[in-house]
């Protein structure tokens, strides 16, 4: 078992030189790496869809000359602030159901509880305390919306047991992830439609491919242990599944900007994207942990093309 000081505090699979260690007291660096905040890649992929399907309704809303600027904004610094919470609590309940797989794995043995630097009593503190602030974001929106929130825990309750009982557990992190593009659009309406559906079907082939890249990295020790997931399912063929999947996101998202009709530039924006999505697929290696790595994090890039297009369709719609 790798011990504390190996790292000096520190996890083998973040940067060292995060702000993380600058900023913080030491004291505070184990719960700091519980919720992730050193490696803010997992709020960032659990925002995008939220910001846009906030978008994406405020297309409609524009077309109808009904946008308030003013509270769409908020309604994106709530999905901010939601997402770092709502991920660092998942990432804590997450990390206290694998606490003996991520004792066996090289990649995650240095993390604070399987390190011995947190234990379990301390971690579940921590995630309620993350949790109520999740739970006081979501009670800014109307009673849709609060309804709809509750209901994704479900699905995130779910999702850290996957890998013991499926191939797919991927698609049961897309289902948690993508649940922000079901929001943004009931935050602003205080109900839902085929746009938003569309959208987050298209989110969850989005996170299948991206975390199936991630999972590339762990292939030899999650068969060492048992763990199953998409990227062992797929091996050899995980670049056509990738094509199938980045082209379902594509055709998914498409039929979300013709249903709620978006202006042109949304389109301009999905086709950067579809460009970003090629490249990966091109230059994937999935026996180069470092460049899985890398390429799972480009996908912010993509999520922010997405969301930019969107924005800078409202002038058209």
């Amino acid at each position: 078992m790798m011990k504390t000081d190996d790292l000096n505090g520190r996890v083998y699979d973040a940067p060292s030189d995060n702000w993380v260690y600058r900023v913080l007291p030491r004291p505070a660096w184990a719960y700091a790496q519980l919720a992730r905040w050193d490696r803010p890649i997992g709020w960032q992929l659990l925002m995008w869809p939220c910001f846009w399907s906030s978008a994406l309704a405020a297309n409609v809303a524009a077309r109808g000359e009904e946008l308030s600027l003013g509270l769409f904004v908020f309604h994106l610094f709530l999905f901010f602030l939601g997402s770092v919470a709502m991920r660092g609590a998942g990432c804590t309940y997450n990390d206290l159901v694998d606490h003996e797989i991520d004792n066996a794995v090289a990649r995650t043995r240095s993390r604070p509880l399987p390190s011995g630097r947190v234990s379990r009593f301390e971690a579940k503190v921590f995630l309620v305390l993350q949790a109520l602030v999740g739970l006081l974001v979501l009670l800014q929106f109307n009673g849709f919306a609060v309804l709809l929130g509750i209901l994704s825990l479900a699905v995130v309750a779910i999702y850290p047991f996957a890998k013991r009982f499926t191939d797919w557990p991927q698609f049961f992190l897309g289902l948690a992830f993508s649940w922000g593009a079901l929001m943004g659009w009931a935050g602003l309406f205080g109900s839902l439609s085929w746009a938003p559906a569309l959208l987050y079907l298209g989110s969850v082939a989005w996170t299948i491919g991206y975390d199936t890249i991630y999972a590339h990295q762990d292939k030899e020790d999650d068969a060492l242990v048992g763990v199953r997931s998409t990227a062992r399912l797929f091996g050899a063929n995980t670049k056509a599944w990738l094509v199938g999947l980045y082209g379902l996101t594509l055709v998914l998202l498409l039929a979300a900007y013709a249903g709620a009709d978006v202006g042109f530039i949304a389109y301009l924006g999905l086709f950067v994207a579809a460009v970003m999505f090629a490249w990966q697929i091109l230059v994937l290696d999935i026996d180069n942990p470092d460049q899985c790595l890398q390429l799972f994090k480009f996908n912010t890039r993509v999520g922010a093309v997405i969301f930019a297009g969107l924005v800078l369709a409202l002038p058209f719609a």
